[in-house]
């Protein structure tokens, strides 16, 4: 074990930590503001409820999400300076513009929308979640674009006097295919995990209080969150259709590892199941599709898919010896949990719209437990996504560019790094139980009574009342 060792583990731990809660704050944000607007042009009480339910829900995960995201960005300086100081003039624009324009356009308007309730213009008031909620959006098409120059560079030059990658093509950095297809697949699984939430959540108060006044609120709820559940199921299969397409011609690598195919076929199949060797070079048993690796990669089921030996050779002779193959294993497993774990969180929403058909009220306790482990399938699927897209890549931390041995800082010692890895990785954990807990408490507390409280004297002039945390 050397310090590159620990800082690949400490960059994979953080950033899997801090992707639980995005795709959570993304969809979550947007779906409260469409419970808002609901309750704006219907005037329907039980809107307004779930508006405030949800939105307390969404709020504890926004700031755990900014909380482990800052961390995060602390790395690039810290254990990843070379890589730093080679891409920053690049890498640095989009999460610039992030920082400065997205996640200030977002927070601003959360403040605005917690302390403005009773205080702002209705509409004003609406206003401001759906501009938080676009403001989490670009803050993950920013992000993404900087990630995707790291998969597919473009838009630079490389400056031969100081060997540091120099922006030439913002657009074109902005603009970059796998980044296009990248955004509308990474906020597609975001739905995936909020459209979840909402029928775990509902499907909690519906199972256990069948006769509560609010269980037509529960009942909406657990719909809408079913629907959104398999029409973001049926976007990530779409899109992930299209960007494995786009892998296939920018990083065939990362395709035959996904397979394990070392050699090249035409046609080439799919595997379900393998068992064998460890690295995926013997194969004893495999349940396979035909064709339809083929498919996923090149859209013709008789297209040729490069094998790993085909391209290892081709790498060596392009950038010089060494192995371009990147863990089969993890690429091989993470690529087919991402698949099966989306997969049954929309059977269980289809569950779910089943049980509740001709107005009946779900009753199945076996039900009520798929619901609960719903949220954690999508969460699983992205976070596997996410462990597919970065490992695929290795070698390379900038593909073609720079190997990730290359990109570690040179004056940080095993120990240093080590010991902010121990120290990080335990205060994730403390803030992983104060999440779950918040998160459980209030999801069990339900929907708030809007009954006014009469021992509150509105009487006197708005604007001298103070602000007050609506929460």
């Amino acid at each position: 074990m050397d310090a590159l060792d620990v800082a690949r583990w400490q960059f994979g731990v953080t950033t899997v930590y801090h992707f639980l809660f995005v795709p959570l704050t993304i969809g979550l944000s947007v779906l409260v503001a469409i419970l808002q607007t609901m309750w704006h042009r219907t005037g329907d009480e039980k809107y307004l409820k779930l508006t405030k339910f949800y939105g307390k829900l969404f709020l504890i995960n926004f700031a755990m999400g900014v909380v482990t995201g800052i961390v995060q960005e602390f790395q690039f300086g810290m254990n990843w300076s070379d890589y730093s100081r080679f891409v920053g003039d690049i890498f640095g624009a989009p999460l610039a513009i992030e920082a400065l324009v997205a996640f200030f356009l977002e927070s601003t308007f959360i403040g605005l929308w917690i302390f403005g309730w009773d205080r702002l213009p209705r509409r004003l008031h609406l206003a401001s979640i759906w501009a938080a909620a676009i403001g989490s959006n670009l803050s993950a098409y920013f992000i993404l674009a900087a990630n995707s120059f790291m998969q597919n560079p473009v838009g630079y030059r490389i400056n031969p006097d100081t060997g540091r990658a120099e922006l030439t093509d913002f657009v074109a950095v902005l603009t970059n295919k796998v980044a296009m297809i990248t955004f509308p697949h990474t906020i597609a699984g975001a739905f995936l995990v909020a459209g979840s939430l909402l029928v775990a959540v509902a499907m909690w108060h519906l199972v256990r209080n069948r006769d509560s006044a609010d269980t037509p609120a529960y009942r909406f709820a657990a719909t809408f969150g079913s629907w959104v559940t398999l029409v973001s199921a049926a976007a990530v299969a779409i899109t992930g259709d299209i960007q494995g397409k786009i892998m296939t011609q920018v990083q065939p690598m990362k395709m035959a590892a996904a397979e394990g195919l070392y050699t090249t076929e035409s046609p080439a199949s799919f595997s379900v199941l393998t068992i064998g060797s460890l690295d995926g070079s013997r194969e004893l048993f495999a349940l396979k599709i035909p064709h339809l690796l083929s498919w996923l990669g090149t859209g013709d089921p008789d297209g040729t898919v490069q094998g790993i030996n085909d391209l290892q050779a081709q790498y060596a002779a392009q950038y010089g010896a060494g192995s371009y193959t990147p863990i089969i294993p993890v690429t091989y497993w993470s690529f087919r949990f991402m698949i099966g774990f989306g997969m049954a969180a929309a059977a269980i929403a289809l569950l779910v719209l089943w049980s509740q058909r001709k107005g009946r009220t779900p009753t199945s306790r076996w039900l009520l437990r798929a619901g609960l482990v719903m949220p954690l399938l999508p969460l699983a699927a992205n976070s596997f996504g996410w462990i597919f897209t970065e490992m695929g890549r290795q070698p390379w931390i900038v593909f073609g560019e720079m190997l990730t041995r290359d990109g570690v800082s040179r004056s940080v010692s095993l120990t240093e790094v080590l010991t902010s890895f121990t120290a990080f990785t335990l205060i994730y954990a403390t803030l992983a139980v104060v999440e779950v807990k918040l998160l459980l408490r209030y999801a069990k507390a339900g929907v708030p009574d809007l009954t006014p409280d009469p021992d509150i004297d509105d009487t006197h002039d708005d604007a001298e009342r103070p602000l007050a945390f609506a929460y």
